[in-house]
């Protein structure tokens, strides 16, 4: 059983020899001008149309490759400034909670970005030039078969013209041999003639059948194939930029809030800063006052209770309660609204009639106008959420 393997597989190799043989031999001689080739310029097209669309499409895939090669790089480095920021963030300050959520929000973000791309715009590419090897590959095997097929037909015609002199040559006076030979010997000679020319006309007819049927055949299915493949180019390429236009829509959009968020906890954690800066700066003043009295006290008599009153608190305005700190900017949307910028100090007072004050908002002046004007008419009331106590 080996042996006759290996000679069927030695068949089929001299078989693909020799095929290759008489194409080299069909090409040289249809370069040469010695053998018409076959043409069809409209295939031509389709094929030219084949090479750029697949062209097209292996750059745009190299493309969407590097741009996820980006977008990952991103990530890394989004990942890695982030972790540095949570690290370096201090347990008691303002917000440590909150800012070790966003850090792994952000991250979550970057990575649904990059599976959302993969997913729907890489893969789709993929699927799309997955395809097209195989049509290549056919492409190059209707060609192959087109330099049969001419071959074939070249040699079929040879043959009749062969035909056509054997029978000339038949229907004249034999040779010497064949004269000298008795007459139902030449019989003999002019049907064995006959019959050899007969049998190499018709295996050359059949071969031309075959390879006819077997280009046609593929030739068919490409022509068909390739106008709907060049079409659907359209489809695929507005798919993939409207899913990463979409993807990329909604990672901004998220991801513009994850900042806005981190930049409210730094500037919360600035105004908190500052706000313990101003403190203890006031109580620093406000020991050495109490120093300066006591040291004051000591060198003079002691006065009436009734007598003794505090320089600051005649200062301050009529009904005054406490002292608060904008932290928030405040827009006055009527004209008995008090205007904040963050940073300023208020004085809160009293209301006159507690019955009009609402939930939530206090009455108050700020500290400037009043020390620079002592003008009490300009004062307002304010939400209290916006202020923090002093």
């Amino acid at each position: 059983m080996a042996e006759i393997g290996k000679g069927v597989t030695a068949g089929k190799l001299a078989l693909n020899v020799q095929k290759r043989l008489s194409r080299a031999q069909e090409k040289v001689l249809q370069k040469l001008g010695k053998a018409d080739e076959t043409r069809d310029a409209a295939f031509e097209e389709l094929v030219a149309n084949f090479t750029k669309q697949m062209n097209e499409g292996s750059k745009l895939q190299k493309d969407l490759k590097s741009y996820m090669a980006a977008v990952k790089a991103m990530h890394d480095a989004s990942r890695r400034l982030q972790d540095c920021l949570a690290d370096m963030y201090e347990p008691d300050w303002f917000g440590k909670e909150e800012l070790d959520a966003l850090v792994e929000d952000t991250d979550t973000l970057w990575l649904s970005f990059h599976q959302n791309l993969t997913d729907k715009s890489l893969l789709c590419m993929d699927t799309y030039l997955a395809q097209f090897p195989e049509i290549k590959s056919r492409i190059a095997k209707r060609e192959r078969k087109l330099v049969d097929f001419d071959s074939a037909r070249h040699h079929f015609a040879s043959l009749q013209k062969g035909k056509k002199k054997d029978e000339a040559k038949i229907a004249k006076p034999a040779a010497l041999l064949e004269m000298a030979a008795p007459s139902w010997a030449q019989g003999l000679i002019s049907a064995h003639q006959v019959a050899q020319t007969n049998l190499s006309y018709n295996q050359a007819e059949e071969d031309l059948g075959r390879a006819q049927k077997i280009f046609e055949e593929l030739n068919v299915e490409l022509q068909d194939e390739l106008p709907t493949l060049w079409d659907s180019r359209v489809g695929v390429y507005v798919s993939t930029f409207q899913s990463l236009a979409g993807h990329q829509e909604s990672f901004h959009k998220e991801m513009s809030k994850l900042s806005q968020n981190l930049n409210d906890i730094m500037t919360k954690l600035e105004e908190q800063r500052q706000i313990k800066k101003d403190a203890t700066a006031a109580t620093g003043n406000g020991d050495g006052a109490k120093s300066e009295e006591a040291n004051h006290s000591e060198s003079t008599s002691p006065a009436p209770k009734s007598s003794v009153t505090n320089g600051s608190d005649a200062e301050l305005p009529p009904g005054f309660l406490y002292k608060v700190k904008a932290v928030h900017e405040y827009t006055a949307t009527d004209n008995d609204e008090l205007e904040l910028k963050v940073g300023d100090s208020v004085l809160v007072l009293a209301f006159d009639n507690p019955d009009e004050q609402d939930d939530g908002w206090l009455l108050g002046v700020k500290e400037s106008h009043w020390f620079q004007k002592k003008d009490i008419s300009a004062k307002g009331v304010f939400p209290e959420n916006f202020t923090q106590k002093v």
